[in-house]
């Protein structure tokens, strides 16, 4: 296994990480999801550790909680030897101070993953999105607090816009406070839009990025054809409604280059979309989820080799889309490479 840096930070994570949201399976996105349990979790933390993904990724909204319970009895008396990831800020509940990111949010939240998780750290503590109601200098100082405490190691960001990461970093920097080295993001071949201006601001100020559903929501699997129903039995029909939106006519295109690389390669199809996204700048850790042993070991298979330049060529073709102003152009460099040259 590959370890990179996480963003501009000292700690170092695995280039494939485990992502829970199938552990506990309540509700009716995460039951879609998977219903792994505890016995069945270890034998996949067990799988993971033998292939050196230590990085495991949960939230509190995942199951309502389940997850992090799940996850903390699958990895008990093995602490030492993973790193630790959940998010907190969506609503756990419908009284008004169950979600975001206030002072008295952000304390409960983590005392609460703590004990699901039955830990007394967490490794990279990550806001699931932005709270516009709560002041970021509240947030921040909040962090901070819970660092110095010693419950978190590393802080992050998830699903923010470009200005209100770029604010938050510019504000810790002002006070000293901890500064976010993570953001996860959504990013894969059928959904590109992370590049137009996230990608060039990980780059600038040494925030690295944790992929989140690298396979489109389920649709680079394999199972999606063009000119074909959705398989029976793919959570797409319980799931598509809550996952971001995909071209169909640019995902069959995609899945058509796909296929032809398989054929290439004898590599499968979500090992080629894995693959290449652990190429592209500022990923630090692609989350990979799985529902049994089977498909975990199979997206294990996107690592220890890489894709010819020719087919990472056919793929960024294949999955290219047009930025909206101000990006095109300018973040395709048409007449302005001199003075913004393009991410490496």
């Amino acid at each position: 296994m590959e370890y990179r840096r996480l963003g501009s930070s000292g700690l170092k994570v695995p280039a494939l990480s485990f992502g829970a949201g199938t552990f506990g399976g309540k509700g009716p996105l995460f039951s879609a999801w998977g219903k792994t349990d505890a016995a069945e979790a270890r034998r996949l933390v067990d799988i993971c550790l033998e292939a050196g993904v230590n990085l495991f990724d949960t939230a509190d909204v995942y199951s309502d909680g389940a997850s992090e319970e799940v996850l903390g009895a699958a990895i008990e008396g093995r602490r030492d030897e993973v790193i630790l990831s959940t998010k907190i800020s969506l609503p756990m509940g419908g009284g008004p101070n169950e979600a975001g990111s206030s002072r008295s949010r952000l304390i409960k939240g983590v005392e609460n993953a703590l004990k699901r998780l039955g830990t007394d750290y967490i490794d990279l503590l990550q806001l699931h999105a932005f709270d516009a109601g709560t002041p970021i200098e509240e947030v921040l100082s909040t962090l901070d607090t819970l660092v110095r405490s010693g419950k978190l190691r590393y802080v992050g960001v998830s699903n923010f816009s470009g200005w209100q990461l770029m604010k938050s970093l510019a504000i810790a920097e002002r006070h000293g406070y901890p500064r976010y080295v993570a953001h996860q993001v959504y990013y894969s071949l059928v959904g590109r839009d992370y590049e137009w201006e996230l990608m060039p601001l990980g780059l600038d100020q040494g925030v690295g990025a944790l992929v989140w559903s690298p396979l489109g929501w389920g649709r680079l699997t394999g199972r999606i054809r063009r000119g074909e129903p959705w398989p029976e039995g793919s959570r797409l029909h319980d799931t598509a409604a809550f996952g971001p939106p995909v071209d169909e006519e640019k995902l069959y295109d995609v899945v058509d280059v796909l296929t032809a690389i398989a054929k290439e390669t004898g590599k499968t199809i979500p090992q080629i979309a894995i693959n290449w996204l652990l190429q592209r700048p500022t990923v630090s850790s692609v989350i990979i989820g799985a529902r049994n042993e089977e498909q975990l070991r199979q997206n294990l298979g996107a690592v220890g080799w890489s894709l010819a330049a020719d087919q990472i060529a056919r793929l960024d073709a294949a999955s290219a889309a047009t930025a909206p102003y101000p990006y095109f152009p300018y973040y395709r460099q048409e007449g302005f490479a001199r003075i913004n040259p393009p991410p490496v």
